[in-house]
């Protein structure tokens, strides 16, 4: 398949099992207190085992079509860590795990599993959204003696600080699909109007903003 039909399948894929919700007119509110017109949760996946293959012979196939080199995977907690599990099993290589936050307690390891000083290591997320916590992931990575070059994730805003960040940090983002992919789908498969993507489109140029000129909205929804 190409790169543009995999973006559209697992876009699909997202939009049919929820994962991802897009509510321009009743926009979810996030932790930060920030209006947002959409919400991905893809730890849905992990319920759904057809959905879930599908994902991950994307990520395998990835791997093998852009000739990445790997010798261990790597989880972020905790939603990158079945995706990861997975695609370890797939590729038939070791895995290991990054914490939120190091053990206060043992080895006080911040990676856990069996990671050996210069071992090839991609990540795995289920989300990148700025990018800080898969960066965080490769740094702490790299400290413990893993080289990391490329950090897979099934789904990414595409803000641009995001790429600007990845660039910084000296590695590569590879994502399955993307926001300007899903909008297409979604406007094609009807869960959206086009007035209705330009909303979600205006969003992504300017989450704060946009916040901000629909904060008089009573029908915001937790998320």
């Amino acid at each position: 398949m190409t790169k543009s039909s995999v973006a559209q399948q697992v876009a699909r894929i997202l939009l049919r099992s929820q994962a991802v919700s897009l509510r321009p007119t009743a926009p979810f509110r996030f932790a930060s207190g920030l209006l947002a017109p959409i919400y991905c949760d893809n730890r849905i996946l992990i319920s759904l085992p057809r959905q879930r293959r599908q994902v991950v012979r994307h990520l395998a196939e990835l791997v093998r079509d852009r000739n990445l080199a790997v010798d261990v995977v790597a989880g972020t907690a905790t939603a990158g860590i079945p995706h990861a599990a997975w695609l370890a099993e797939v590729l038939r290589l070791p895995m290991v795990y990054v914490r939120s936050k190091s053990k206060d307690h043992g080895t006080a390891r911040l990676v856990e599993g069996l990671l050996a000083t210069g071992q090839q290591t991609i990540v795995v997320e289920d989300l990148v959204t700025t990018g800080g916590s898969s960066l965080s992931s490769v740094a702490a990575l790299r400290q413990a003696g893993a080289v990391v070059d490329h950090v897979l994730a099934i789904f990414t805003y595409a803000f641009p600080e995001t790429e600007v960040a990845f660039t910084q940090g000296e590695v590569e983002l590879h994502a399955l699909t993307t926001l300007p992919d899903l909008l297409d789908v979604a406007v094609t498969d009807r869960y959206l109007s086009s007035d209705e993507r330009e909303m979600v489109v205006a969003w992504a140029a300017d989450p704060k903003g946009w916040s901000q000129q629909n904060e008089s909205s009573s029908m915001s929804i937790s998320a």
